[in-house]
Formats: C-alpha cells, sequence, structure tokens
C-alpha cells in the first residue's frame, strides 16, 4: 500500500489552515485552530518554509504565510516538501537510495512509467482542490429537502 506520512497529512492541514483569516498566522495559532500540537506545526511550517511554500516573519506581528495560492499548490509540492522525491521503488529514476539487485531485476526501469503517472496525478491535484468548499460539484449531494434533478 502507497501511503504517505502523517506529517505530510498535517501539512495539507496546515497550509489550507493558513490560507483562511489572517496573512500572517502564529505556530501556536495555528494548531490550536486545527488540533494538532505545536511542535508538530512548527515542525511542519519549518519543512514547508524550506521548500519555498511559506515564508517566515519575526518580530512582534511574525508568524508564517503562504507563498502562492492553494490553487497554485500541487499536492505533490507538499509531498515532495515533507517526504522527499516522490519515487515508489529504490530503481526509480530520483529515488533517495540504490536497490542493491538492479544488475539482475528483470524489471528494472519499468517502474518509471508507474511513478510518473502517479506523479502527473498529484501534479494535477492542488491544495484548492483539497477544501471542505472545493467538492466538485459532481460529488455533491442535494440538500435532503431538495430533490436530484433540481441540484443539476
Amino acid at each position: 500500500m502507497l501511503r504517505l506520512s502523517k506529517l505530510t497529512d498535517y501539512a495539507v492541514v496546515v497550509l489550507v489552515r493558513l490560507s483562511v483569516g489572517e496573512a500572517v498566522q502564529t505556530s501556536p495559532g495555528v494548531a490550536s485552530s486545527i488540533g494538532i500540537p505545536e511542535p508538530t506545526v512548527a515542525k511542519v511550517l519549518k519543512a514547508l518554509a524550506g521548500s519555498g511554500l511559506v515564508a517566515s516573519q519575526r518580530g512582534a506581528r511574525g508568524g508564517y504565510r503562504l507563498m502562492r495560492p492553494l490553487a497554485a499548490i500541487p499536492v505533490s509540492d507538499v509531498i515532495a516538501a515533507i517526504d522527499g522525491p516522490i519515487a515508489l521503488t529504490a530503481c526509480v529514476d530520483g529515488a533517495a537510495t540504490a536497490c542493491e539487485t538492479s544488475s539482475l531485476c528483470p524489471v528494472a526501469g519499468r517502474w518509471d512509467p508507474v511513478n510518473e503517472a502517479i506523479q502527473s496525478a498529484l501534479d494535477g491535484i492542488t491544495l484548492a482542490d483539497m477544501q471542505k468548499s472545493a467538492i466538485p460539484r459532481a460529488f455533491r449531494l442535494p440538500h435532503p429537502t431538495q430533490s436530484i434533478a433540481a441540484a443539476e
């Protein structure tokens, strides 16, 4: 099973939270509004700042702010900021570690198209798509008092 780390999940929540309210928000303020411990939020924000997704501002009115609108941040950028490059196996181009059996492997290099398809899919989903308010119309259920025909 392909599974993202909890920190990546938290990073998406933190970035969406930064898009709401004031332009600059503090780490403790974000943490209290989303229910994630402040040290974890601080760690996530530091990684996001290192990748250029957020900027930190020092001083009395300091905190963090988004560098781009949510619609310009693909999910793949968040994954790369927290977990590193997307690589399904050790033999995928750009993987952090090398495979010890690559010279004997009958499928060496064959994972690249799979990895590219996943990368492309994640590039096509932005954080704006991840917001609750951004549920595509096709997936919205009609209000219980509204007929299905009227909802379309």
